[in-house]
């Protein structure tokens, strides 16, 4: 048996060998085998889309959005939101002041109760001050000015005469003086030196601090590009220059003629200035106390909630003290 297996596996072996060998050099015939060369002409015609002649290039295709490609989901642009302009602001921010009032009636044209405010251009200044100079309660002022004056007049009651005639032309020379004070201290001057003629109430602090900002602002101002406080040379030069017009038309030997007379008047009108501060200052809380509304329109409250806030997070970021041991 051993013989007959070995004579089987001697004859076995070498043919599996050689079938290996040939199998092995015809799959190496087929990797060198040259490639058949196909012609263009054999390949059939690619189909045309309808509606386009052969022979021209398929129109280009538009390109989606990247993000779509991809798999991923595009994300929606949100729309730029359109900032006020600082001139829409401005205007609409002297409509506010227009509409305020004291009982109504008087005119505080030229309050402010935003303290950062947008300066005014010079027109923006001039037609304010305008506006102030022409209200009919401008008018009135001046003309209870000339009826005290006619109570203790002196004799000619001061060059004017007596009767209608003299009352109506002291009342005209007390309205141009209120006119001009006003054109030129919140108009002209502060549109050439660039100063803001408005009072910029406080709102906050003390009594005492309020009273002594409101007397200080017949001398400062703020500076229209900087915002930063300078001399209000604006207000004082206006009272003086409208102290020196007077003598044009106030009657010679009157109470108007005369360099000290023009520096007096100055001054009583930049003190009278001052008054008319403190009560711009002390109005709303007024207002608010005597007839339950408030003209700054909630301002003061914001304010005052803010500094609270203040307060209370300075206080929660205080360290804590360690305790002794």
């Amino acid at each position: 048996m051993r013989r007959r297996f070995a004579l089987a596996a001697a004859i076995a072996v070498p043919v599996w060998l050689a079938a290996v060998a040939g199998s092995r050099s015809a799959w190496a015939q087929n990797l060198t085998a040259p490639s058949v060369p196909v012609s263009m002409e054999s390949l059939p015609d690619v189909p045309v889309p309808a509606g386009q002649e052969p022979g021209t290039p398929p129109p280009a295709q538009p390109q989606g959005d990247s993000s779509s490609q991809s798999g991923q989901t595009p994300v929606e642009q949100q729309p730029a939101v359109q900032t006020q302009s600082e001139r829409e602001k401005a205007q609409q921010q002297i409509k506010e002041q227009e509409k305020q009032r004291v009982l109504g009636i008087v005119p505080m044209f030229n309050t402010s109760y935003v303290n950062d405010a947008v300066s005014l251009t010079a027109g923006e200044k001039i037609k304010l001050a305008f506006r102030t100079a022409i209200d009919p309660v401008s008018f009135a002022g001046p003309a209870v000015v000339a009826g005290l004056g006619e109570i203790d007049a002196p004799e000619n009651n001061n060059g004017f005469g007596w009767g209608p005639g003299g009352y109506f032309k002291k009342w005209g020379a007390a309205y141009l003086d209120s006119f001009n004070g006003t054109m030129l201290g919140s108009g002209f001057f502060p549109a050439l030196l660039r100063q803001d003629p408005r009072y910029f109430r406080l709102g906050r602090g003390s009594t005492m601090k309020r009273t002594m900002y409101s007397i200080a602002t017949v001398a400062i101002c703020k500076h229209d590009k900087t915002g930063k406080w300078e001399p209000n040379y604006s207000n004082i030069g206006g009272n003086f220059a409208a102290g020196g017009l007077a003598t044009l038309y106030y009657p010679s030997g009157g109470e108007r003629q005369g360099p000290e007379q023009v520096v007096s008047s100055a001054l009583i009108v930049t003190a009278t200035g001052a008054l008319g501060s403190l009560f711009q200052e002390f109005w709303p809380d007024i207002s608010r106390k005597m007839f339950k509304k408030d003209p700054t329109n909630g301002r003061d409250a914001q304010i005052r909630a803010a500094e609270e806030q203040k307060k209370t997070s300075g206080k929660e970021k205080q360290p804590i003290a360690p305790s002794p041991k």
